[in-house]
């Protein structure tokens, strides 16, 4: 292994197995492997680890759909003050949504990717794409592309700008401008919605998949769907000049406008720092989400098969539920991957919150395959011991 590649940062003493494990991944990607992993256990930081060239602990990136994170705790903690009811409609809050047949979805029915709303007819250009204000305006009056509760789909690069102009009607603020005073300040995280011009020194651009002869051979020819299909509206390949959605925080204006879909850039110091702060004591302050409203929105919700992903799924209210990929986590677990590979979640039952960036694309895209034996690794630690300070 380079000197690149060999893992830098710290880990609290019963963790060094973890340091082993993400030593072990960085030797098999090998090359330019650029990797960051984090996490806490009791609202205290036990692992923080990175490597590559290029990388350090604070070293950002875009995060992808990892950012639908902030947005549904955003969400999520109106819903706990009692701003939001989940259970009434959009339309209530925003009433030009009502159009085309969606007078009647709900909250909760958006929430749990039920809309049928993962597009619009014409696309968007990379400009409208950066802007949830935008996207939100021209779904007001798009119909929806199934019955609304009659199946469910993911809403990739929409369901941010959607349950944001909820959370604009409902409080005279942006989700960003919520999420930045409630959250992101607060607690001093690297998780932007909207990158400063100042910390632009700090990103660096997502690097394309490179997929070995062997997984290409595996890959199935035929999988692409249609531009126009409900698969490829939801992901914008239909507009004549579609950006590639990995390319996406590599543009400047979608770094920026941080469009909470897909926009958001952090590090895995923030990502994990964020779910911390949503179950457990942080310097002093009450976590987040109050244990009953995480198990309400950490509740399945959809499950079967996804329309736009043409395979079996599972939500809770926008959170993806990471027990279902992870075996080793506790009914409960909520958070949300991200294409280039990201991956972040809390975790209840053990108190972990669960932080990991990288700088490739992962191949086959989403949730990068390490981040497996990573969390059964983290996961192990964290159940053996308790948390000690790092060294």
């Amino acid at each position: 292994m380079s000197t690149e590649n060999t893992p830098r940062g710290t880990v609290a003493a019963g963790y060094e197995s973890v340091r082993e494990e993400f030593a072990a991944v960085a030797a098999a990607e090998g090359g330019d492997y650029a990797a960051q992993l984090v996490a806490h256990v009791g609202g205290q930081r036990v692992v923080d680890l990175w490597t590559g060239p290029e990388f350090t602990g604070s070293t950002l990136t875009g995060v992808f759909s990892a950012t639908k994170g902030a947005a549904y705790l955003v969400v999520a903690l109106l819903v706990q003050d009692g701003v939001l009811d989940l259970d009434q409609r959009v339309s209530h809050y925003w009433p030009e949504f009502g159009a085309e047949g969606k007078q009647d979805i709900t909250l909760r029915d958006l929430l749990a990717h039920r809309a049928g709303l993962v597009g619009a007819d014409e696309g968007f250009s990379l400009d409208e794409l950066a802007d949830d204000l935008v996207i939100a305006e021209r779904l007001a009056a798009q119909r929806p592309y199934w019955r609304p509760g009659t199946a469910f789909g993911y809403h990739a690069l929409v369901i941010g700008a959607l349950v944001g102009e909820v959370v604009r009607r409902a409080t005279g603020q942006t989700l960003h401008e919520v999420f930045e005073t409630r959250v992101r300040t607060p607690y001093d995280l690297d998780f932007y919605l909207g990158l400063p011009d100042e910390q632009e020194a700090r990103f660096r651009t997502t690097l394309p998949m490179q997929p070995t002869s062997a997984q290409l051979a595996e890959a199935e020819p035929d999988a692409a769907a249609a531009p126009d299909s409900v698969p490829g509206v939801a992901v914008n390949r239909h507009h004549p000049e579609a950006v590639a959605l990995t390319e996406l925080p590599n543009h400047r204006v979608v770094r920026a406008k941080g469009q909470a879909s897909a926009g958001g850039v952090a590090s895995a110091r923030g990502l994990a720092g964020m779910y911390a702060a949503v179950i457990s004591e942080v310097d002093g302050r009450a976590p987040l989400l109050k244990p009953d409203t995480a198990a309400t929105f950490a509740q399945l919700h959809s499950v079967g098969y996804d329309v736009v992903y043409r395979a079996h799924k599972v939500y809770g209210l926008g959170f993806v539920l990471p027990d279902n990929i992870y075996p080793v986590l506790g009914q409960g677990a909520f958070g949300h991957g991200g294409a280039a590979g990201a991956q972040a979640f809390a975790d209840p039952r053990s108190g972990l919150a669960y932080g990991y960036n990288r700088r490739r694309v992962a191949f086959p895209g989403g949730a990068a395959p390490e981040n497996d034996r990573l969390v059964r690794a983290v996961h192990a630690a964290a159940v053996a011991q308790d948390s000690g300070a790092l060294r």
